[in-house]
């Protein structure tokens, strides 16, 4: 039911005059707004695929951090498990066909992207087939020393949780 001191402001202010179509109104409004989904994280992946010469990372060729070294990820698509999107986004930036070894962890601090509250799974995993190629939205890939460079997002956490070094600061 609207509330009565509502009612009257809008009924005094000549919004409204039929108080049944008021309450009709007000109660439409508010299933609505319950029935409304609710703003919730986008799911992404990232992928951590170690070697003998350090770690796959692509140089990333959009914004944000356009330039910067990062690990082969993206977006979860509809009708995808996070297994499949890790493996999908591996093969689509890098060229590579991989096999996940294991979840090295789930990243869902709300401003770890500046896109806005993105949750990461992240995912360990070893090369199947394939030649590195750079593709979609990379710009470069290269087997690096992630020491030696400066990775975007968070992505210095999760290589470091994947390899199992102790970050000093983070």
């Amino acid at each position: 039911m609207l509330p009565r001191h509502l009612f009257y402001r809008l009924r005094a202010s000549g919004i409204i005059g039929d108080e049944a179509r008021v309450v009709r109104r007000y109660r439409h409004t508010r299933l609505e707004a319950e029935l409304a989904e609710p703003e919730t994280p986008k799911l992404m992946v990232d992928v951590v695929i170690p070697s003998e010469e350090g770690v796959v990372l692509i140089r990333r060729g959009s914004e944000p951090f356009e330039g910067q070294w990062a690990l082969p990820g993206g977006f979860v698509e509809v009708g995808e498990t996070v297994e499949q999107a890790a493996v999908r986004e591996t093969a689509e930036e890098t060229g590579l066909n991989v096999e996940l070894a294991r979840l090295v962890g789930v990243y869902s601090e709300p401003d770890r992207d500046p896109r806005g509250h993105n949750v990461s799974v992240a995912f360990l995993a070893r090369v199947l087939s394939g030649e590195l190629s750079a593709a979609s939205d990379a710009a470069e890939v290269a087997v690096l020393d992630p020491g030696s460079v400066e990775l975007a997002f968070d992505h210095r956490r999760i290589v470091d949780e994947a390899l199992g070094i102790e970050a000093v600061d983070r």
